[in-house]
């Protein structure tokens, strides 16, 4: 197995791509810590795969004292983190840019930068600490190109790059590895949510589209991001650090 006995720290844990990583992790033999907004998902999903390898927290990624104490009841609970999984995200709404409140944009940003940035500051000791690991950050295809009417959401994105890069430049003298997972268009309830939120726009059908102008011609599936997860989280990826790696059907060439 290629992640035996790593401990395995994962949020947005309650979504498609989180599932689907849980899934992947504890195949591959890792102890895995559940992070998520509520419980209700995650708990069921603990239940199901074994108490043994997998627990989970409620957290509020924006939020510094919840995310401390995330990473502190993944340390009480399996010993450590060896695998940063910094995957909580939220799509916003659709829109033009003069047309959205930019209470939309501080609630992205909170989330998808803010809490990143969070869990990097309260992780990198810990992981430090116990001689190095791997943090993976979910990106998105819209984190390395625009497209109207995602501004709040696309520059969320493109801002995790940067906080990627800095990162993988500050840990790597502690054997830290720090990677950006980019999904494009994948079948889960952020995308069908985004799907609505252009056709309100009156954009027409956004998944006929996007299907279209991707090479391979069609969405994305969870476990082929998780898949990819597994990979940066692994030994073999051991030279790999500062990068953005598509999982997106070639739509970002």
């Amino acid at each position: 197995m290629k992640l035996d006995n790593k401990v395995v720290l994962i949020t947005g844990a309650g979504g498609g791509i989180g599932q689907a990583a849980v899934r992947k992790f504890v195949s591959e033999g890792a102890n895995v810590m559940l992070a998520d907004i509520g419980t209700d998902v995650t708990q069921l999903l603990v239940d199901e795969l074994g108490t043994e390898r997998c627990a989970c927290v409620a957290v509020d990624v924006s939020q510094a004292d919840q995310v401390e104490n995330m990473v502190s009841a993944c340390v009480e609970r399996f010993g450590g983190i060896d695998v940063f999984v910094a995957n909580a995200g939220v799509e916003g709404t659709i829109g033009e840019i003069i047309n959205t409140d930019v209470s939309n944009l501080d609630t992205v940003l909170a989330v998808n930068v803010r809490g990143v940035w969070l869990g990097l500051h309260y992780v990198i000791p810990v992981m430090r600490d116990g001689g190095g690991g791997s943090i993976m950050i979910t990106s998105s295809g819209a984190g390395v190109k625009g497209s109207p009417n995602t501004a709040c959401y696309s520059t969320s994105k493109h801002a995790v790059i940067g906080l990627m890069r800095c990162a993988a430049h500050e840990c790597a003298q502690y054997g830290i590895r720090v990677n950006t997972v980019n999904p494009g268009a994948v079948d889960t309830r952020m995308m069908a949510s985004i799907e609505k939120g252009f056709v309100d726009a009156g954009a027409g059908d956004f998944k006929s589209l996007v299907e279209a102008t991707t090479p391979l011609g069609r969405y994305g599936q969870p476990d082929e991001i998780a898949n990819m997860m597994v990979f940066l989280g692994s030994d073999d990826s051991s030279y790999c650090t500062g990068s953005v790696y598509m999982v997106d059907g070639g739509n970002a060439t």
